[in-house]
């Protein structure tokens, strides 16, 4: 799992029907201090998290198909939580 804050919303007219009824969450990767780390990634968001949320990403393709009850869909990367605090040992 990775952190990452979620920077906006993805608005598709026309997709894969394996999204239909799915939020879908631009995200920026972040460093557990919270500074971006570089990269985003497109997640389908299943706990409701809103834009500048701290989240928890699942960027495996094989546990996000499960996750969503899918055998065969383009899914790789699901908001799977909504961080509170993070605390790091020195």
């Amino acid at each position: 799992m990775k952190l990452a804050r979620v920077a906006g919303t993805v608005v598709a007219t026309i997709k894969e029907p394996a999204f239909d009824d799915q939020r879908i969450l631009l995200c920026d990767y972040i460093s557990p201090d919270g500074q971006p780390s570089g990269g985003y990634v497109i997640a389908v968001d299943v706990v409701g998290a809103g834009v500048g949320e701290t989240v928890l990403i699942l960027d495996e393709g094989t546990g996000a198909r499960q996750i969503m009850g899918l055998e065969t869909a383009p899914i790789r990367a699901l908001v799977v939580g909504i961080v509170d605090e993070v605390e790091a040992s020195p």
